[in-house]
């Protein structure tokens, strides 16, 4: 598959990767920032990061998207340093403030790079290469956080700024924007709303991440609740996450493409069992099943979006859809929270509510919304409700 992409795009994914292999050091904020000071250094960092993506995609107005790229990783990784310099409450609140405003500028141009690098089959295939290629580099920034944990928080830190600006010399080295198409830009006269079809789609991107976020956050807690030995949740999330590539292989080569619709009630259906599983065999089983079906969706999401959104505001598209994950990310525990009393416990309730949250994105995603003026616009709905047939590989396809 990578060998039939572009180069420009096989060493987005290079960039990337490097990038994914440190980033795992944001799970350990908490840690460094110490009890006292968790909860406001996570929302802090959860505001800015929101603000950050959004600023991204204003910048695509004026800036290729090879230069934000390049311009948001060595922001994050000099303010990665930073943050591994910092001393006192002060001073850790505003590096992280500072690491959130630089953290996701890259996302929306890494996105829309894609976009006019690639078209048809080719733009399915490169989305789903990062998203797999993006969980197998977690896994291993898992590995490294094994390593370097034992000798403090800030080692983390320090080896997520070093990758960052390893991955941003990649970019200014190496990633050529001449062979991608150039795009209309936006005037900044005009005031720009999302149109129906964005929020619809946001919304049902916002119950999908609610729903994998879920599982994926309570997983290792419900598996050790229910006797598990300490090693097995961080294996069988390895495990799910070497997973992810060879489904998307197996996929790609197979004849038809799974419906969105289809692949997302049957993971709702995977959540649903695995609250209703008691043992640690079967709840590890059903998980297993849930991330292989979670992997046919790496990057489809982002397709989608690339094949509706209009060219000149796609990078606002993709800005806009992508906080549905900034959004569902500190819903999840509040959530859990409140339903544990009724479901009979706090796994049962993380899975029973990302069961229901997945269920509600078919019904999200089939509503039709009107085609943007002056074009041949396809809708989600129109989407998701074409049927079987060859893969044109196509996000929407089924």
């Amino acid at each position: 598959m990578i060998k039939e992409l572009p180069g420009p795009v096989r060493t987005l994914l290079v960039v990337r990767v490097l990038n994914q292999v440190g980033s795992y050091a944001m799970g350990f904020l908490a840690v460094l920032a110490g009890p006292d000071l968790a909860a406001p250094v996570l929302g802090v960092f959860g505001v800015t990061a929101l603000a950050s993506r959004w600023a991204g995609s204003l910048l695509l107005d004026r800036l290729p998207p090879r230069t934000v790229i390049a311009a948001g990783l060595v922001g994050t990784g000099l303010a990665l340093l930073l943050l591994a310099a910092a001393r006192g409450p002060a001073q850790i609140v505003a590096a992280v403030a500072v690491v959130g405003l630089a953290f996701e500028l890259y996302e929306p141009a890494t996105q829309e790079l894609l976009a006019r690098l690639t078209e048809g089959p080719r733009r399915s295939d490169a989305y789903a290469l990062l998203g797999a290629s993006l969980v197998a580099a977690g896994s291993a920034g898992g590995l490294v956080a094994a390593v370097l944990l034992p000798f403090g928080a800030r080692w983390l830190m320090v080896v997520d700024g070093a990758t960052c600006l390893a991955a941003a010399a990649i970019t200014l080295a190496f990633l050529g924007g001449r062979e991608a198409r150039t795009v209309p830009r936006r005037s900044g006269a005009d005031r720009w709303r999302p149109p129906r079809e964005l929020l619809r789609l946001t919304a049902a991107g916002t119950a999908f991440a609610y729903g994998c976020l879920a599982v994926i956050m309570f997983l290792p807690f419900t598996l050790l609740q229910r006797g598990a030995p300490a090693w097995v949740p961080g294996l069988v999330l390895a495990g799910s996450a070497l997973l992810a590539p060879l489904v998307v292989w197996v996929a790609r080569r197979s004849a038809s493409a799974v419906p969105v619709a289809a692949g997302t009630a049957l993971m709702g259906v995977f959540a649903l069992a695995m609250a209703a599983f008691g043992g640690v065999a079967g709840t590890v089983a059903v998980y297993l099943a849930w991330a292989a079906a979670y992997s046919l969706f790496l990057g489809r999401w982002q397709t989608m979006v690339a094949d509706i959104a209009p060219e000149g505001d796609r990078p606002r598209w993709f800005a806009f859809f992508g906080a549905s994950w900034g959004v569902a990310q500190p819903a999840v525990p509040g959530v859990v929270a409140v339903f544990a009393g009724v479901a009979g416990g706090t796994g049962a309730a993380a899975f029973l509510t990302a069961g229901a949250a997945l269920l509600l994105v078919p019904p999200l995603l089939m509503v039709r919304a009107p085609a943007f003026p002056g074009r041949a616009q396809r809708s989600a709905g129109s989407l998701i409700q074409r049927s079987g047939g060859p893969s044109t590989g196509r996000v929407s396809e089924g």
